[in-house]
């Protein structure tokens, strides 16, 4: 990993992607989603502080553990401008996404339960097919084994 000099207060984006391991690409798109920022050169070449660098590992970490960009923003919302978050700032944040985790995780042990039945039930839609058909919900609305389009006759009566 490239190292940079004390002195220097702001990372071109090249530099913050050899820094942070994202792609140059990857923090654009941060920027654009407001997770970021950098001030423009005269030239309009984008300059990141060098807080940035914690601000990348932190959108990093929480994606890697499933936390939808719009929930990051929000935690990064929270915290001042040009301050690198410390690791009470991440304990705090992550601590309100824990109940969320802990939901997402049962819902997963629970399609990975039921997966082989929704394999064996053979059409997606029978009363047992817990994945796709919950409480046979589309049994309340037709029957068969899959969902058919609405046929709507065209305008005069006649069918089109």
């Amino acid at each position: 990993m490239p190292q940079i000099s004390e002195k220097i207060h702001e990372l071109t984006v090249g530099q913050l992607s050899a820094r942070s391991g994202a792609a140059v690409s990857a923090l654009h798109f941060y920027e654009a989603k407001g997770l970021i920022s950098s001030r423009r050169t005269t030239g309009n070449q984008r300059r990141y502080g060098r807080d940035t660098l914690r601000r990348v590992a932190f959108v990093r970490a929480a994606q890697r553990v499933g936390i939808p960009l719009a929930t990051i923003r929000q935690a990064l919302a929270q915290l001042p401008e040009e301050r690198t978050p410390t690791n009470e700032d991440w304990a705090r944040l992550s601590a309100a996404w824990r109940t969320e985790l802990d939901e997402r995780i049962k819902q997963l042990g629970r399609l990975r339960d039921h997966l082989t039945d929704c394999i064996g039930c053979g059409c997606l839609s029978l009363e047992t097919c817990v994945l796709s058909n919950p409480d046979d919900a589309f049994g309340e609305r037709m029957a068969g084994s899959r969902l058919l389009p609405v046929h709507n006759p065209a305008p005069g009566g006649d069918e089109a």
